[in-house]
């Protein structure tokens, strides 16, 4: 019986250390520090200040080299969940990062909105167990400042920068688990870019009534699919869009809301990168151990969402 399986042995982060406070943004736009995080969870973001999706990205590849022993030579895939590319076509922000460490594999951009990570990784997994890598490095990589309306108050308050990298390879033992991923077109319109402004554009209420109904249904669906309880999961790592979003699915789902790590406080929404970015700062805060059942969850523009689990392997 073939027991291989998908592990996550490397994790690596970076945030651009501009820091844009409340207080700061209330300055720009009428809001205020008190108003955003009542509303959000969020006290500040990061801002690139110019750095692109694939400079970021190779900031968080080099931290992840520098804690784990790993040869950038020996990288056979490089895919990079991003909303926010260097370039909207050819060479794509993965192919970059690729030529600057000299990886030899595959490279490609994955655009699933802020549930591209999920994307990502499901997409890496397949992959690896077809044989068609042999690893993969899966970056989430967002300059969202670059397409903000910094005078829409109801948009501009909610998005930060960043980037996070895990590094996937076979394993004996169990990794990650099968994804479950959805979408829902007919309510693509809610949450988008606008063609012409090239902004971000959100109907607020619909995409939070969608946000709570789609974690908890994925929540629900992925415990049973891999036959696991609430009580058989450690951690459930959502997209870090609105701390009320976790509140209100926590209350209407049942379910503790001390099982969700939220990181959102002093990072905002990193669209693609929030998963990884709190994964990491988890590992950095020794949060993750051997055995313990971790779900993703992520939910965006689209609308998609999904959800994986890990069976954490200590590196």
């Amino acid at each position: 019986m073939n027991t291989r399986s998908v592990a996550v042995t490397a994790l690596g982060s970076y945030l651009p250390p501009r820091i844009m406070t409340n207080d700061e943004l209330a300055t720009i736009v009428d809001t205020s520090d008190q108003w955003i995080f009542s509303h959000t969870g969020i006290k500040s973001r990061h801002i690139a200040d110019g750095q692109t999706a694939s400079a970021m990205a190779i900031k968080a590849t080099e931290n992840l080299l520098e804690r784990y022993p790993i040869n950038p030579k020996t990288i056979d895939g490089v895919i990079i969940a991003t909303a926010t590319a260097d370039y909207p076509g050819f060479p794509s922000t993965a192919n970059i990062v690729s030529q600057h460490f000299g990886t030899t594999g595959g490279a490609f951009d994955l655009g699933a909105g802020c549930a591209g990570f999920i994307y990502a990784l499901e997409v890496a997994r397949s992959m690896i167990l077809s044989g068609s890598l042999k690893n993969a490095l899966v970056i989430g990589s967002e300059t969202l400042s670059s397409i903000i309306d910094w005078t829409d108050r109801n948009t501009c308050v909610l998005f930060g920068d960043g980037a996070a990298a895990l590094f996937l390879e076979t394993s004996e033992k169990p990794g990650l688990h099968p994804a479950l991923l959805k979408s829902e077109a007919a309510m693509a319109e809610s949450l988008t870019v606008d063609p012409k402004r090239k902004v971000i554009t959100m109907d607020g209420r619909g995409v939070y009534n969608f946000a709570v109904r789609a974690i908890g249904e994925i929540i629900v669906d992925l415990a049973q699919k891999h036959e696991l309880s609430l009580a058989d999961l450690d951690w459930i790592v959502p997209h870090q869009a609105n701390q009320r979003i976790i509140a209100a699915t926590s209350k209407r789902y049942e379910i503790p809301e001390e099982k969700f790590y939220m990181n959102i406080k002093n990072v905002a929404n990193t669209s693609a990168a929030s998963i990884p970015l709190a994964l990491a700062q988890m590992a950095e805060e020794g949060l993750l151990h051997d055995g313990q059942n971790i779900m993703l969850v992520g939910f965006g523009a689209g609308l998609t969402y999904g959800g994986s689990v890990i069976t954490w392997q200590q590196s």
